[in-house]
């Protein structure tokens, strides 16, 4: 009978076991596509910036890394299928918005983010900033401040779902403020977008897919979640600027379902690695602003275990963890 190896991946609390098969899985790996599954729209900054990325890993690999859109549950349907269904032979990956660490302490949920993913590399995280449309009455964000102190639970928002790292944000915001504002989530951005510019909200909070409209004079930007003002929005203050102790960028990586073999999951680390340097890729990142925020398998794991902990003080610190019992 063919004995299963073992391979220990992390230190202390990132431990986890994976059962690795005969080597041959990974040297014969890839022999036929492979899916990466986004959990945001089609056509969002995220959802472009990853397909480059997949057409620059997949001529690495030798096969095509084909990019199949599952939203929902603020980006954690995607993955949660995934770690649910799909076998661990590397064919099938998908991207890991922070929001996969934070939705177990508000709710429960069908998957546990410590044990059912093999974790391949961390890529990058958003650049977030607040939107209002051109011809708001809130031309700064104190403003909003000031009409939300004036008018409790009537200033509304989009984000891009319940428990993403927006709507976190923005009640963080409203919790130091000391306000109320009255969220409304969609799956993605392009919805809050749509709502925001047919006057269905009063802002968006969302990564840089509103640049277009922004740019072109159709939104304001208000505010930006980075640590320093982005060159490309000068104008535009940062969080800690405005008097809130806040940066926010949603890091977010590449795993596949639990049990992954070591080799596999190296093979498709150096590929993604390799195509974070892609030109095509880079222009993306330029566009969309996300920064380069690399690091290998043994990093991002550690990383993980450091943002479940971290996203349980900020849920409990805003009274949205889930009740027990």
């Amino acid at each position: 009978m063919q004995r299963r190896q073992f391979v220990q991946l992390g230190m202390g609390a990132a431990t986890t076991l994976l059962p690795v098969p005969a080597l041959a899985q990974a040297k014969d790996f890839p022999s036929k596509p492979i899916t990466l599954i986004m959990p945001w729209p089609a056509g969002s900054g995220v959802d472009l910036w990853h397909r480059a990325m997949a057409e620059a890993a997949g001529k690495l690999l030798g096969q095509p890394v084909i990019v199949d859109n599952k939203t929902g549950g603020s980006g954690t349907s995607g993955p949660a299928a995934m770690a649910a269904s799909a076998r661990p032979d590397g064919y099938t990956i998908a991207q890991m918005p922070v929001t996969l660490f934070r939705l177990p302490h508000m709710q429960k949920a069908p998957y546990d983010p410590l044990k059912d993913f093999s974790y391949i590399l961390h890529t990058s995280g958003y650049t977030f900033g607040v939107v209002v449309r051109a011809d708001s009455e809130f031309k700064e964000f104190k403003h909003v401040i000031a009409f939300a102190k004036a008018n409790p639970g009537k200033f509304t928002y989009a984000t891009p779902g319940a428990g993403s790292s927006l709507h976190i944000g923005m009640e963080q915001i409203a919790l130091q403020a000391g306000v109320k504002f009255t969220h409304v989530p969609f799956k993605g951005g392009p919805e809050g977008w749509a709502a925001l510019e047919g006057g269905h909200v009063m802002a968006d909070a969302d990564a840089t897919g509103w640049a277009p409209m922004v740019d072109a004079g159709k939104f304001r930007l208000l505010c930006i979640w980075t640590e320093k003002r982005s060159p490309r929005w000068p104008d535009a203050p940062t969080l800690r600027e405005l008097g809130f102790n806040m940066v926010l960028d949603s890091p977010f990586g590449l795993a596949g379902p639990k049990g992954m073999d070591a080799g596999v999951v190296k093979k498709l680390h150096d590929a993604f690695k390799a195509a974070l340097d892609d030109p095509k890729v880079q222009e993306l990142m330029a566009k969309y602003d996300y920064p380069k925020r690399y690091m290998n398998t043994e990093d991002y794991i550690k990383f993980v275990h450091q943002q479940f902990a971290e996203q349980k003080e900020i849920v409990d610190k805003l009274g949205l963890a889930k009740k027990s019992g």
